[in-house]
């Protein structure tokens, strides 16, 4: 099964005490049932109990479990939401007047001297005709009557080639590929229907390459701007590059996204980047080892957390999990509830919440104790998912409870969940990376639209003033 531990020699050791083919069965057995308590627990874990992701969970995919409470209100719109709803305009583009000339009520009577006693109006929203509009710039050529050369006016900056695409199509195309996360071919399409213009993947990549490139200024001024913050959120994920397995790593805050790629995962990529080694914050994170390691505050996601014990509660039956996966939860609803108030909970509320968390971790680490050693093997027995919980929830107390100390740190770190969900998508859609650079390129274009959402700002106008050399620019990171 891919297991060393479970390839077992058929033949009964030596030097046995007592039975030596009773004692080779029995410790045969052992580790058959241990092998089989493995695979049992991990056929249980699905996306609700467990770090795996929904596409992991196959067809026979497991009944939605939202963590959060009910809201009480019915689903839609609530009373005061502005909604959309299509509103006529004061100046429309084209008017269309239909006249009236006979009676329709039945008599047919002329009523073209009769006159207009008011028109009823009714809007029609649609598309125009799709095509490219060309504009031919001339330049005038003289002769110099001093020096007898010819001599020619300049053409306007970024015209430069005899035929050429203009920014606007150019953000066009960075736009469904970037932000849509179209593949290259279907974008090549898109542009067949709509404007009957034929063009290569060549040119999506060419002015991709050129966005990347005007955006390295954006890049440098997040990476800064996350350095200073007072608080960001840190995760990374597999990502298939050049055929291997690389990372992608992401840093952001309520308003930047950055992301990286790199062959790594851990503190290695972490430095490599050196955003983080240069933050002195708090860092939101899914307790990844590594980041344990920088001179900052930290904060765990919880949510991640309550898997886990949700995991323990249902498959394993451990009754201080279902215990303190209700604890977290109705701390969290607390903080929510003072957060309009004065801040955290009182000192005293505090202080009970955190004498409860340790009594039940106590609690788990009785019903879970540590494996005695194998007389057999020189290293120790594997521990149990449950106990490596606890012995997390134990060293990272402070960092799983720092909602509690301090209001403005979040219950999880869903933040850094939702920046790097779309370039997940974008692996689903087109497979993989050919390239180390393509991955490179394609993240830094990405973390410019992320960011510009995150400002409310309109990602097509602010593709195409990329395009034009002029992308925008944050100043802030909250």
């Amino acid at each position: 099964m891919g297991d060393e531990n479970f390839q077992l020699s058929r033949t009964p050791p030596q030097g046995i005490p007592g039975c030596p083919r009773c004692a080779w069965l029995e410790a045969r057995l052992q580790r058959v049932e241990q092998r089989l308590s493995e695979l049992e627990t991990r056929q249980a874990q699905n996306s609700d109990n467990s770090h795996k992701p929904p596409s992991s969970d196959g067809y026979a995919k497991p009944d939605p479990k939202n963590l959060r409470k009910k809201s009480g209100l019915p689903s839609g719109g609530q009373t005061g939401h502005p909604g959309f709803t299509l509103s006529k305009v004061v100046n429309p583009d084209t008017i269309v007047v239909h006249r009236l000339r006979r009676c329709p009520c039945g008599c047919r009577v002329s009523l073209r001297g009769q006159p207009v006693l008011r028109r009823e109006t009714r809007q029609v929203f649609d598309l125009p005709p799709q095509k490219l509009i060309v504009t031919e710039h001339q330049v005038e050529v003289k002769r110099c009557p001093i020096s007898g050369r010819e001599v020619a006016a300049e053409f306007p900056q970024g015209v430069e080639a005899p035929a050429q695409y203009g920014p606007r199509f150019n953000a066009f195309l960075v736009y469904l590929r970037g932000q849509q996360l179209i593949p290259l071919d279907r974008v090549r399409q898109i542009v067949a229907d709509l404007f009957g213009q034929s063009i290569s993947e060549d040119t999506v990549q060419s002015a991709f390459s050129a966005v990347f490139n005007t955006l390295a200024g954006f890049e440098t001024r997040v990476m800064d701007l996350l350095a200073d913050a007072d608080l960001s959120h840190a995760d990374e994920s597999g990502l298939r590059v050049e055929g291997s397995l690389h990372w992608l790593h992401t840093v952001g805050a309520t308003l930047l996204t950055w992301y990286g790629v790199h062959k790594k995962r851990g503190i290695d990529a972490v430095r490599h980047f050196n955003i983080l080694p240069r933050f002195s914050g708090r860092l939101i994170h899914d307790c990844l080892r590594g980041y344990f390691t920088l001179a900052c505050s930290h904060g765990l996601c919880n949510a991640h957390l309550l898997r886990e014990l949700l995991f323990l509660r249902d498959v394993l039956h451990q009754k201080w999990a279902a215990r303190m996966f209700r604890l977290l939860r109705r701390m969290h609803r607390a903080v929510l509830k003072q957060k309009n108030r004065a801040g955290p909970p009182a000192v005293v509320q505090r202080a009970a919440w955190i004498a409860k968390y340790r009594a039940l971790l106590k609690a788990g680490f009785r019903q879970n104790p540590e494996p005695l050693p194998s007389p057999h093997k020189r290293r120790g027995q594997k521990r149990s998912k449950a106990l490596n919980l606890l012995l997390r929830l134990q060293e990272h107390e402070a960092s799983v409870l720092a909602f509690l100390e301090d209001s403005s740190v979040p219950f999880t770190n869903n933040q850094a969940e939702r920046d790097i969900r779309m370039i997940k998508v974008q692996q689903k859609i087109s497979g993989t990376f050919r390239t180390l650079s393509g991955a490179q390129m394609f993240a830094r274009v990405r973390a410019y639209f992320s960011t510009v959402r995150k400002h409310n700002r309109n990602v097509f106008q602010e593709t195409i003033a990329a395009v034009s050399g002029n992308p925008f620019i944050p100043c802030s990171a909250s």
